[in-house]
């Protein structure tokens, strides 16, 4: 590439910039023509690179190898006969094409290692060997934290996602004991309605929690560490009893109907009361109306 030629298209480039700048470019005023391509019939380079080429160096100058592919164990193993000439491979079978290479490649090494170990030539590296490398360890600290960033974040969404899962999990299973105590208190219900219309006689639902406790392993083990009732539970049973049928308990028997020590006739008859009447002719206290009450308290 010539330097000068770089040097006049420049110059030309930035006066197009400023007649673009001004305003004087308008359409149809450039017109691309096509230069006759200048074919150059270099002999003498020609020859001079020919003269290089056919230098008699030592090999160790060269370092050139034209073989054949190497053996191709696996077909041989296989059965099958390999391909050992390049007329013989399908250029349009990439997988083909890319074997041949590398056998050709396998067997230059096998024969280029013999010679460099011959003119003492190491091909391994040492194990003391040091080597600037081609990234700075500023550049590469710089990626080990955007790599470091990258996962934290992944790990993050992993998370989020986890706990995504475990919320819509939580709310089904919220949403399914809600279901099951609905459907249970249901059926208390209708137990306890075909109890009442006499359909039945059994009181099995009352103990359905109790059932329910001792069946499951799960349950709390502090109910089943008590040996009774607590003092706040005895007092309210003694007060208010123990549950149970209610109904007909203050009706008479024949031992109250015949018992009438406690009976009084000056209350049965309402003789000997603070209030009421106050025996025969006396007059009873009323109690003055609403409107009167009103009338009162606007006069005071």
């Amino acid at each position: 590439m010539c330097l000068h030629t770089d040097c006049k298209c420049l110059w030309f480039y930035r006066k197009l910039q400023e007649a673009f700048s001004k305003g004087l470019l308008k359409p149809g005023m450039n017109v691309l023509v096509d230069e006759p391509k200048k074919c150059v019939n270099n002999v003498e380079g020609m020859k001079q690179c020919l003269a290089d080429f056919r230098r008699d160096l030592p090999w160790m100058e060269r370092l050139d190898m034209t073989n054949l592919p190497a053996e191709d164990v696996l077909s041989k193993v296989e059965g099958k006969v390999p391909n050992a000439t390049n007329g013989d491979i399908n250029v349009d079978d990439d997988f083909q094409r890319e074997m041949f290479f590398y056998r050709q490649a396998q067997a230059t090494v096998i024969e280029a290692l013999p010679l460099l170990k011959k003119n003492s030539i190491a091909t391994k590296r040492p194990d003391d060997y040091f080597a600037e490398m081609a990234k700075s360890d500023q550049h590469m600290q710089k990626i080990r934290q955007k790599l470091i960033s990258k996962q934290m974040m992944m790990e993050k969404s992993e998370k989020a996602k986890k706990l995504r899962e475990q919320r819509k999990f939580g709310k089904k299973v919220q949403v399914e004991v809600i279901q099951k105590r609905q459907k249970e208190k249901k059926a208390m219900m209708n137990a306890v309605k075909k109890y009442q219309k006499g359909m039945t006689d059994k009181l099995d639902f009352l103990e359905g929690d109790k059932k329910a406790g001792k069946d499951s392993s799960q349950g709390p083990k502090k109910v089943s560490n008590k040996k009774g009732p607590n003092a706040k539970r005895k007092y309210k049973d003694q007060k208010f009893g123990f549950g149970g049928k209610k109904s007909g308990k203050k009706w008479n028997t024949k031992e109250s109907f015949n018992d009438v020590s406690s009976f009084r006739a000056k209350v049965a008859h309402a003789k000997g009361g603070k209030g009421g009447k106050k025996g025969k002719g006396g007059k009873q206290n009323k109690r003055p109306g609403k409107s009167v009450r009103k009338k009162m308290k606007s006069r005071s």
